[in-house]
């Protein structure tokens, strides 16, 4: 007996040992690749979003995977990189421009109109406000400088901010290009891994994880890209001030679900004050079918190829950028619809279970 109890003691202390090394090995590993993380996962969401042009590249040009995977690369640091190097390039330039200009006195701002008084609520303060600007810009903005200030550091700051975010996006996109290189090898492991995770449903569900990604990509980047590019149109149409300043805001803003409203309803009110009443009332029809067309593309694009309700994928993605940044519109999406479908599995077998004890009883 007392032979039995050393024997099973030794076994337990050895398999203790044994999970112990694993645990520091395992977070060892991953202080390792704790700075490059974020990285592999946006390679890796950016592979599976472009994995059908790397495959239509390589099926309709006679190109080898890894020089597929390589114009692929390249197109998306031409697509995304160049245009934000240039955008912030322009936000820079403009910012040093505009607290010159503000402090040397140069900028005119032309006098408002006398029926911006006519407007019910706002009209006389705003009335105040802008004839005060227009006359003396610096006395103006003095009970704003703390404000002023702070946000002149939260330009270099955030400029510091998307240098390094531009070299963390280029490293993913050569993680992206490597994983396209090596697709067949790579999908073979997702599926023995997902297979080993979740048995049988595994494959299903990775299948689901891509149609996931590629479904956000479309329906939220897309559509956000596609209402910016139109509302940076009318703004350079109508030659609105800084257009390309509020063109980015208005992406943002977009990505984050507020629409281009929030910029589009100040811009109308500026330039029925300051153009003619035909291009007026042009720009602000144009402007309401810029505003009202996500709620025709997002039911289109948005869950496209996933057999689960838009709803889902949309409550994910948002819920997901709220915790964790644009990132987590992927992430966010694809963990709801992956416990949405296991869900549905868990359901579905447990009706099954008891209709079978159902039948067993009756018989």
């Amino acid at each position: 007996m007392e032979q039995d109890n050393s024997k099973w003691v030794g076994l337990g202390i050895e398999l203790l040992t044994k999970l112990g090394a694993l645990a520091i090995l395992i977070v060892w590993c991953y202080r390792i690749l704790e700075p490059f993380l974020i990285m592999i996962v946006w390679g890796m969401i950016i592979a599976v979003a472009t994995f059908p042009l790397y495959d239509w590249l390589r099926g309709k040009l006679p190109l080898r995977d890894g020089i597929a995977a390589a114009l692929v690369s390249l197109l998306l640091i031409c697509a995304i990189i160049v245009p934000v190097l240039m955008i912030t390039d322009i936000v820079l330039d403009g910012s040093r421009q505009l607290l010159a200009e503000i402090k040397q006195g140069d900028i005119t701002i032309p006098l408002p109109p006398d029926k911006v008084k006519t407007w019910p609520v706002i009209g006389e303060t705003l009335w105040d406000l802008w004839y005060s600007a227009a006359t003396d810009l610096v006395h103006a903005l003095e009970p704003f400088q703390p404000q002023l200030k702070a946000a002149g550091k939260g330009v270099l700051q955030a400029a510091g901010g998307v240098s390094f975010g531009v070299i963390q996006f280029v490293f993913s996109i050569v993680v992206a290009g490597a994983l396209l290189a090596h697709s067949v090898p790579s999908l073979k492991l997702a599926r023995r891994v997902v297979k080993r995770l979740m048995g049988d449903s595994g494959p299903e569900a990775l299948k689901l994880v891509g149609s996931t990604i590629r479904s956000v990509t479309t329906g939220i980047l897309g559509v956000a890209f596609i209402q910016a590019v139109l509302a940076g149109f009318g703004f350079a149409v109508m030659g609105i001030p800084m257009s390309g300043l509020l063109t980015l805001v208005c992406l943002i803003l977009c990505i984050v679900q507020l629409g281009v409203v929030l910029v589009a309803v100040p811009l109308i009110i500026y330039v029925f004050s300051t153009a003619d009443t035909t291009p007026a009332v042009l720009f602000t029809l144009y402007m309401g079918f810029v505003m009202v067309i996500d709620n025709v593309l997002k039911p289109l694009l948005l869950g496209r190829g996933v057999k689960v309700p838009m709803l889902i994928i949309f409550v994910g993605a948002i819920g997901g950028f709220l915790a964790s940044g644009i990132i987590g519109l992927f992430v966010g999406a694809v963990i709801l619809v992956l416990a949405h479908r296991l869900s549905i599995q868990w359901l579905k077998n447990v009706e099954n279970r008891w209709s079978d004890s159902k039948e067993e009883t009756a018989s």
